[in-house]
This record gives C-alpha cells, structure tokens and sequence, in this order.
C-alpha cells in the first residue's frame, strides 16, 4: 500500500500512523511527491499561500483542456487561486450557509426511496443532486435530467477517466451549461438561493459563464463528496448494528462519519514559488499529497482518533479542507446525508449488503450491492 492507493483500501488507517510516525512531511520517492500526514503538516500546507491547487504549468488537465468539460474546470473556484477563486465563491458561499436544514429533509423525504442496494446507490448518487437541483429552481423532473448529466460530467475528473467517459463529458458539460443559460433567462427569483447567487454575483466583474461553470460545479462536488459520506456512514452502520436502532442520532454519527472515515481521503497542493514548511524547503513545481484522512485520526487533533464516538466533544476535521479552499458547501452536504442515511435506514433496517469501494486515486466511496437470496 502506498499514499495513494490507501484511499480504496480495506483499512489504510495503521499506515497513516506509521506515516504520522515518520515525520508530519516526507518525501516519497516511488511516487516523487511530498506526502503531508500529520494534523500539523496538512493545516500548514493548506494554509500556505504558496500551495496552489493546479500546477502552474497545466491549470487544466490535459486529458480536457480542449472541451467543453475543460472550460467549465479551468473557471471553477476550487481550481483557482486569487480574485478567480475568490469572486464566485463570495457569491455562492454565503448563500449556502443560509440554506435551512428542515428544507433539505423535506426535499430528500419526498424522493421515493427503494428498498435494495439499487436505491441506496440512488440516494448516494443521484439523490443530493436532485435535491441541489430543486433548491436552484429546477422542476423534479428537470432534476433527475440534471443528475444524470452531472454523473457524466464528473467522470472526466478522474485521471482514472476513459476516453470515452471524456467525450461524455464535454457533451453533459455542454448540455448543463444549456440548462443554467435557459434557467437563468426564465428564472423570476422561483429560487430564493439563485436569486441571492445571481445578487451578489452581479457585484463582480465576472462573466455569466463564470457563475454558470460554478454552478456545475456546486452539483458536480455533491455528487461525489456527498454520495462518499452517506456512503460511508451506512458502512459504518452495518459494522455497528447497535447505531441502527436510534435514528435520532443520525446527525452524530455523520458528523463523526466525516471524521473517521472520510470521502474525500486525500488532496494535492502545487509548490507555485520557492518556500518552507515544516523546516522542510520546497521548490516550484513540487507536489504534495496531503492525506486529510491521516490528519483527521491524529491525536494530536481529536482525543481517542481511532474510535467511532458519537458523542465526541470538539471534533476537528480537514474533511472539508481549510483556509481559503475549505468547502462553501459543508453544511448543505451534512444536511443532506443525515436526511438521506435516515430514509435508506428507514426503508433498510437489516442493511445486508455486500460492498467495495470504487476506483479512486483519491476518493472513498462503497458500492453496494444485494446479497444473494439464501
């Protein structure tokens, strides 16, 4: 096992600590890459403004530079720095941490929730989507159109992608940008979150098309991260099937979910000038794996780090990422995937599934499927 291939690994936990053990910030020579374990050494390199998230040299990976799927990537806030980072996400962010958590449980109770491993899958993937998709003032039926295009969309940011889920893209990219351009002309403030979006994104210099790829993205981020956290806790419910029992405690356990056993289990940051951390000396162009993962089972963060506590008091997570990148949308993902573990809870009380994690570099997703019958 390696830094990177820990994120689908069984239990890559032990290998965190022994990495922790060796020094918060090491070179990793099989793989030419820094590698940032430690709580201490991933704050630092998150919070370093000169560890950019694109290599100066390839602010678009090449594989999609030249599509429309590439477009949308190289205007998207999470992949830029500075005043192109800046400007959607004082538009977006803001309104997202005034989205009410009682609205996302209504939208997410009234999607038909199946019984099975195909309806779990549906609820991690398809599910926040359609709800991200409603709260911007897309009909449902619009919705579900919506969320097939973004499973599209998304498989071209992997570096696992295939040709031909790269041709997919660009043409979902293609047809959601469609999508925002007719919503945004009709759109009469039906959404009280576009319209707030649209109002403050209007006090910027910035194209349409800049709040338009944005957009994408804010649906393209649900899907993955949000699917890996619900996910990731119907796991952790099956391995506890005492937790199963009190559903009122469905907001702890995701909490802790997010901690324990994140979706996202790495990230990468670009060396963009020369610079220290850690009392180790960085040059342009150098990579850093930085292992949220490790960093959020580091006592030195989180008492106890390697037990699944509920009731943990002040926890700390890089789950979301930190600084100037830390994710607008954390508190409309939480919402969601409490709302959704407890429909799938409550639709699959026994939870006899078998599972395994989706290829991913960086990503921590189970795929479900049905047991056989006996």
């Amino acid at each position: 096992m390696d830094p990177i291939t820990a994120a689908t690994h069984t239990d890559p936990y032990p290998c965190y600590a022994q990495w922790r053990a060796e020094g918060g910030l090491v070179f990793h020579q099989s793989l030419n890459l820094w590698v940032a374990s430690s709580a201490h050494a991933v704050a630092a390199v998150l919070a370093h403004p000169d560890c950019h998230v694109r290599p100066a040299s390839e602010p678009v990976p090449k594989a999609i530079a030249d599509g429309m799927a590439g477009k949308v990537f190289g205007q998207l806030m999470r992949m830029n720095e500075g005043e192109r980072q800046h400007c959607p996400r004082s538009a977006i962010q803001p309104e997202l941490q005034l989205i009410d958590a009682q609205a996302v449980e209504t939208l997410v109770a009234a999607r038909l929730i199946t019984p099975g491993a195909d309806g779990i899958q549906a609820a991690m993937f398809r599910g926040p989507v359609c709800v991200v998709a409603t709260l911007l003032g897309f009909s449902p039926a619009q919705g579900r159109i919506i969320a097939e295009l973004t499973a599209d969309f998304v498989a071209c940011l992997s570096p696992l992608s295939t040709p031909a889920q790269l041709v997919v893209a660009d043409a979902a990219a293609e047809q959601l940008s469609g999508y925002f351009v007719e919503l945004l002309d009709e759109q009469a403030d039906q959404s009280p979150l576009l319209a707030g979006i649209r109002q403050r994104f209007a006090s910027t210099s910035a194209p349409s098309e800049v709040l338009i790829a944005n957009l994408i993205g804010l649906l393209s981020q649900t899907y993955d991260a949000t699917a890996g956290l619900i996910g990731n806790a119907v796991l952790a419910l099956m391995q506890n099937p005492s937790l199963r029992h009190d559903a009122m405690h469905i907001g702890d356990l995701i909490a802790e979910v997010q901690r324990f056993d994140p979706s996202v289990q790495n990230t990468r940051r670009f060396v963009a000038t020369p610079c220290e951390i850690e009392g180790v000396s960085l040059n342009p162009g150098d990579v850093i794996l930085v292992l949220l993962a490790s960093a959020n089972r580091d006592p030195q963060l989180n008492d106890r780090a390697d037990n699944l506590c509920l009731d943990r008091a002040q926890r700390r997570s890089f789950t979301f990422g930190a600084g100037r990148h830390h994710c607008p949308g954390q508190a409309l993902a939480l919402s969601i995937a409490i709302a959704s573990v407890r429909q799938i809870l409550a639709v699959n009380p026994e939870l006899d599934l078998d599972w395994q994690y989706r290829p991913s570099l960086n990503g921590r997703v189970p795929l479900f499927k049905d047991l056989p019958a006996a």
